[in-house]
């Protein structure tokens, strides 16, 4: 009988210790995220693109699965494959990496512009992602030919 004692009292010791540290460590492994270089060609027609980097300083991946903007009917999200672009549902920010938007590239696509933004105002953004909470992005607006120095 006391066998069985010792026996339960180990189990359930265990049973207790896992699901405290289960719990804990998967706390612990997030997404760190940040915006940086985001920008606008000045639009000449109801749409336009949006370029941007979401970096991820956390240990765990994450995913933008949309982004809205009063400055648009609607904001899709687009990735170009060969010569083509696709409209995706959700793209990756893996951990400790980058999720680049660039000319050629991924891009996020305005479309039905409420106005057109000219060169030196701000589109406001809100990036939404699976894990993380939304970001929200001023996002400048360029000359229609701007090359950035870092590509993008």
């Amino acid at each position: 009988m006391r066998h069985l004692a010792c026996s339960a009292a180990v189990i359930a010791g265990a049973l207790a210790l896992t699901a405290c540290g289960g719990s804990g460590d998967s706390g612990d492994v997030k997404a760190d995220l940040s915006v940086s270089s985001s920008y606008m060609p000045q639009p000449v027609s109801d749409m336009a693109a949006g370029f941007l980097t979401i970096a991820n300083k956390g240990g765990a991946k994450d995913e933008l699965t949309s982004v809205t903007s009063d400055a648009a009917g609607s904001v899709t999200v687009h990735r170009t494959v060969g010569q083509s672009m696709e409209e995706v549902k959700s793209l990756d920010v893996p951990a400790h990496g980058r999720l680049v938007f660039k000319s050629g590239g991924n891009h996020l696509m305005f479309e039905n512009l409420k106005r057109k933004p000219k060169q030196g105002e701000k589109v406001t953004v809100e990036l939404h992602f699976a894990g993380s909470g939304p970001i929200r992005v001023e996002m400048p607006v360029k000359s229609a030919t701007y090359n950035p120095a870092n590509g993008h």
